[in-house]
């Protein structure tokens, strides 16, 4: 009987808390632009683009991605994501030219902070505002 109780409990639980998740394609908030702007200004690989897809939880956004368009580029895959509250951009993408390169800028007081990690090179890199403060090849 207790079993059934604890399976019954958690049945309840876990209905309770789902949520309805969504996806819209839009056009990039003020702040998602600006966002994007002063990172592209620093780092020109992170492309700049108004279209965004917006994924919503209860009404709330909970990730932001944008597609892009790979044909006649040199990239064979390319992934940006932009984290809730506009401070910070992840990005993935993968070209023959510089390999599987992964990573995140974050502004942090009005500057732009880049951590990048390239497989192919097996390095990591970190930018403060476009110029590198720390490279180490592993």
């Amino acid at each position: 009987m207790k079993k059934y109780l604890f399976l019954l409990a958690i049945l309840c639980t876990s209905i309770s808390f789902a949520q309805t998740i969504t996806s819209k394609q839009e056009e990039a908030s003020v702040e998602q632009y600006e966002l994007l702007k002063k990172v592209n200004q620093y780092y020109p690989d992170i492309t700049l683009s108004k279209s965004v897809t917006n994924f919503y939880a209860d009404g709330k956004i909970i990730d932001s991605q944008q597609d892009f368009d790979l044909r006649g580029t040199k990239f064979s895959s390319y992934k940006l994501g932009i984290e809730p509250g506009n401070k910070k951009v992840k990005f993935d993408y993968t070209s023959n030219e510089a390999g599987h390169v992964y990573g995140d800028v974050t502004i942090f007081n009005g500057n732009a902070l880049r951590t990048t990690f390239n497989e192919k090179n097996n390095q990591i890199d970190v930018s403060l505002n476009g110029k590198s403060v720390y490279l180490k090849k592993l």
